[in-house]
């Protein structure tokens, strides 16, 4: 075995700067203490502690008669008895352990900034601190539309007077649109705006279409008549021109507030975590599960107070309700502004650079790609230090847009963007263009979760809300039963399950983002049966009772609401499993001036999913048009006559064999060099260990 050594530094040099090359001494397993590179900080803090440790020096200079030193002087002993300067240098002033740790907190975060525009400090800004701030804000925004996902087909059906299916269809149209803005502000984000100012501008825009909608639930010249839909005698107004617009405008406003703020707020919680470090790697990983508790329990209370109130109190106190937790949501974000690392705008948009990859490599489809990847065009290294950091390795994929980068005679001399590309915008495009097979995957998923928020109150409205006593339950409120559940599970999963897994694994985040979203797809498959089998039951007692025609609410059905639980509980874990997990996918692999976009895939899928749920619902309706007594499967306003059960089973068939595809596209999908990260045995050791 080695003889260990002793490495001790006097001093630090008399001139520094705000970049340190100086080393500084930490122990190794041969040595006591070893030197590393210091990493850059702030200009006044090194000068405070220069001061410090110059005057120290010279007092221990004085104890021991030695004069000042000027440089760092490393003395090497075999280890043994501390003389005497040692001992003084250890009891009187451990300068060099306090330098050190004060070195290691002031570590400056690339590419990120404080609320005054000066660079981000590790110990002072981002951190789980940080991010708790923008998980309140995100709950307080859950709390103030999740009831709208589930109670609005109420609202347009009772109070609007449409029909089942066409309220059905504007809730899913108005939740499609909401998701598929969050791309347009997911690119703002990134390019233009920045995340934060993103947050706030959306925040405004929601409190706005909360306040319209409160309006409009409040006049009743803004509205229909009073009228019962469910009473077949009954001739009811429909809505008039003028005040459908003005549903519009409020409905849309809202949908783009909350595009905006489900666009902005992951990654710019993401942002307050450096990837690259292995401790707060995992501290994002129980972020984006916080994610998830943050809308369980801003869900809750949305799925219950607020429900609470649309059904008993109006519907113009609950919108009101709403607008008040959307703007405590964006005074929550405003006062941890100066906690947050803010992403750097860069002004230029990653998205027309890959843009510009396909169009490079359809006009260069006829050249022959070099047999060596090195000749591809890349910016030179050294002539572009600065963004060297940028730079993506090449990968053996997708070969055929390596020809973006075929540097020809003409483009040497005059490069355009369009003809010619460098390596590292193929790399980004083909990351992307690996993301879409996932990505289409996860569309039917969330084509069953609109039956959940649309049929399925439907259902409840025509059974018996009693859950204990005199206590009932309103239909609306059933997603309560999986949100309660995962209020305990998430907690569960990420303080226990994730350790454990990733003890065995090595990974951040214990298994990996596609295994995760696996699970919740064929989870989402079981749910859609649930409810196949749930709705023959509740028919097989309507049928029984001879109840078909009983008006929903006031003839309930001799069955508790409670039976439909079963198949929220499963589809709340398939949640947890799917969407949690396609965020962190989405986040870690895309490129890095594409973080905000890249979560906005998510929401874009679930985007698709609700206006396909729009487009089967009517496909459905016009093929069984002639094959069943109510003129399709899910027409009309009478539920116990339609054939919902047939539409959730083909819905189970449809995602097993989307489960399949997903299964063939999971196991081709080459993650990017540096991810997923893998933690060293340390690391893995050191789970308990807090960050920031």
């Amino acid at each position: 075995m080695p003889r260990q050594e002793e490495v001790f530094c006097n001093t630090i040099p008399l001139t520094m700067s705000a970049t340190l090359d100086t080393p500084r001494c930490l122990p190794t397993p041969n040595r006591v203490l070893r030197c590393k590179s210091i990493p850059r900080i702030s200009q006044e803090f090194v000068s405070i502690l220069f001061q410090f440790s110059l005057a120290t020096t010279r007092m221990l200079s004085f104890l021991n008669h030695q004069r000042t030193h000027t440089g760092i002087q490393c003395v090497t002993r075999p280890s043994g008895r501390l003389s005497s300067y040692q001992l003084w240098y250890f009891l009187l002033f451990p300068r060099f352990i306090l330098f050190n740790l004060l070195l290691e907190k002031l570590e400056v975060v690339e590419g990120k900034v404080d609320w005054k525009g000066k660079a981000a400090v590790k110990y002072k800004h981002g951190g789980m601190r940080a991010a708790l701030f923008i998980l309140v804000t995100f709950a307080f925004e859950n709390m103030a539309n999740l009831h709208l996902a589930v109670n609005l087909v109420t609202f347009f059906n009772g109070i609007l007077h449409f029909e089942i299916a066409d309220a059905a269809n504007a809730l899913t149209n108005f939740m499609g649109t909401g998701y598929i803005l969050s791309i347009l502000f997911g690119v703002l984000a990134d390019s233009y705006i920045g995340r934060f100012k993103t947050v706030l501008i959306s925040g405004s825009i929601e409190f706005l279409g909360l306040a319209l909608l409160s309006v409009q639930a409040h006049f009743p010249s803004l509205k229909p008549s009073a009228c019962n839909v469910f009473d077949p005698t009954s001739h009811c107004e429909k809505i008039k021109r003028g005040d459908a617009a003005f549903l519009y405008i409020a409905l849309y406003l809202v949908a783009a507030g909350t595009g905006g703020i489900k666009a902005a707020v992951p990654s710019h919680g993401a942002d307050q975590f450096d990837e690259k470090d292995s401790r707060e790697a995992k501290h994002m990983s129980s972020f984006f599960n916080l994610l998830l508790l943050a809308v369980c329990l801003g869900g809750a209370v949305s799925l219950t107070l607020i429900v609470w109130v649309d059904d008993h109190k109006g519907w113009d106190l609950g919108f009101m309700v709403s607008a008040i937790a959307m703007v405590l949501g964006v005074i929550i974000a405003v006062a941890g502004w100066p906690l947050y690392r803010i992403h750097i705008v860069q002004g230029t948009s990653v998205i027309v650079e890959i843009i510009q990859v396909y169009v490079a490599a359809i006009r260069n489809r006829n050249l022959q790609l070099p047999e060596n990847p090195l000749e591809l065009y890349e910016i030179d290294k050294d002539k572009e230090a600065a963004v060297e950091a940028d730079l993506l390795p090449h990968r053996n994929v997708y070969r055929f847009l390596d020809k973006a980068a075929i540097q020809t005679a003409s483009t040497a001399q005059s490069p355009n963007p369009w003809k010619l590309c460098r390596v590292t915008q193929v790399e980004n495009a083909k990351i992307i263009f690996g993301m879409i097979p996932v990505f289409a995957c996860t569309i039917i998923m969330t084509l069953c979760l609109a039956q959940l928020q649309t049929f399925s109150v439907q259902q409840g409205l025509t059974m018996d809300t009693t859950i204990v006593g005199s206590f009932h339950i309103p239909p609306a409120s059933l997603p309560i039963i999986p949100v309660g559940f995962l209020i305990i599970i998430v907690p569960f999963y990420d303080q226990i399950v994730v350790p454990l897994l990733r003890r065995f694994t090595g990974h951040p985040t214990g298994i990996t983002h596609l295994q995760r979203i696996g699970v919740g797809l064929i989870l989402s498959s079981i749910s859609m049966a649930v409810a196949a089998i749930m709705e023959v039951k509740r028919k097989a007692v309507a049928r029984d009772h001879n109840m078909l025609d009983a008006i929903p609410v006031l003839q309930p059905l001799p069955i508790r609401t409670f039976w439909l639980s079963f198949q929220y509980f499963i589809f709340g874990i398939a949640d947890m499993f799917t969407y949690v997990g396609l965020l962190e996918f989405f986040y870690s692999e895309a490129p890095k001036g594409l973080k905000t976009v890249s979560t906005c895939f998510l929401w874009s899928s679930m985007a698709l999913g609700y206006y396909l749920s729009s487009i089967l619902v009517k496909i459905v309706n016009r093929a069984t048009k002639d094959n069943t007594n109510s003129r399709g499967w899910l027409a009309g306003n009478n539920i116990n006559r339609n054939h919902l059960n047939l539409f959730y089973l083909l819905l189970s068939v449809l995602s097993l064999a989307n489960f399949i595809v997903y299964l063939f596209v999971a196991s081709r999908y080459k993650y990017r060099s540096e991810c997923p990260v893998v933690l060293s045995g340390d690391d893995k050791a050191g789970d308990k260990t807090e960050g920031n």
